[in-house]
């Protein structure tokens, strides 16, 4: 899944090649993207586009004098830029193409969606805070008023596991499943930890985790073209999507623990004192 860091650099690159430019045709392939359907998303036809904003892990395309584009590419989406954009239509049903927006230049970029579970989302709004996935986004953690006493307020009272809410979009915005996995490495923090237990020593030490684990990835992903942004993320993880391989810092084995429907991955010299944590989803598989 796309997160801050890697919108973060897809702002950067589409502020480079849509800013100035004028859409000319938008193709929704897949109707199941479209969230919205008031303004068509043919209002955006014939505007130029000003500006390209990220809030969360939400793109947000602005226009003169139009509607904006916003985009949440969910866990298997992506935007693959195109110097030339094929001629014809697109078929419908046909691949993972989801939508395309097309310049006057020729170029434009797809939005594509791997696998069954359709969740790549794209709306058409005169106010990205009109979507509603927009309107609930907690703070930025790399906003320059958020600081430790800020990230402080937000756990003193979170009665739940510290991996739940880093990934808790309305409390902190942009940060997923595996830089929450980084960032509490970095902080050598078990994920399992109550967030309303960290004492100011433990604050400080995922405060600076948080900013450090975030700002560096921004920094490697930043002038990467946005086909090259997945590979750049998954060379840039010490820990998340890596079990069984060595741990960078203490060369312990790192560890997984499964869940219905994702992992989270720790060394345990690093994070939980040595121990291993429960696995119940292993457990059962192992009865």
């Amino acid at each position: 899944m796309p997160e801050l860091p890697e919108v973060e650099a897809l702002k950067d690159f589409l502020t480079e090649h849509l800013v100035g430019h004028e859409i000319v045709r938008v193709l929704p392939v897949a109707i199941s993207v479209l969230k919205t359907y008031d303004p068509p998303v043919s209002a955006l036809e014939g505007h130029q586009v000003t500006a390209v904003h990220r809030y969360g892990k939400f793109l947000d395309l602005e226009t003169a004098d139009g509607p904006r584009l916003v985009t949440h590419l969910a866990r298997a989406g992506w935007l693959h830029w195109k110097d030339e954009l094929p001629s014809g239509m697109p078929r419908p049903g046909k691949g993972p193409l989801a939508l395309r927006v097309a310049l006057e230049t020729g170029a434009g970029f797809d939005l594509t969606e791997a696998g069954t579970q359709k969740r790549l989302a794209v709306y058409v709004v005169p106010d990205p805070q009109q979507v509603p996935g927009v309107a609930r986004l907690g703070p930025d953690p790399l906003a320059d008023d958020f600081d430790e006493a800020r990230l402080a307020a937000l756990l003193k009272d979170e009665r739940r596991q510290i991996k739940g809410a880093l990934r808790d979009q309305s409390l902190i915005a942009g940060v997923g499943n595996a830089y929450s996995d980084e960032i509490l490495h970095a902080a050598k923090m078990s994920p399992f930890k109550l967030a309303a237990s960290l004492t100011a020593e433990d604050t400080a030490r995922l405060y600076e985790a948080l900013r450090t684990t975030l700002t560096e990835a921004v920094e490697r992903s930043r002038g990467v073209a946005a086909g090259r942004l997945k590979a750049e993320k998954k060379s840039g993880l010490r820990v998340h999507g890596r079990t069984g391989e060595p741990c960078p810092v203490c060369g312990d084995t790192i560890r997984e623990v499964s869940f219905s429907d994702s992992s989270l991955q720790y060394c345990p010299t690093c994070q939980t004192g040595g121990k291993p944590l429960a696995d119940r989803r292993l457990s059962r598989l192992l009865k």
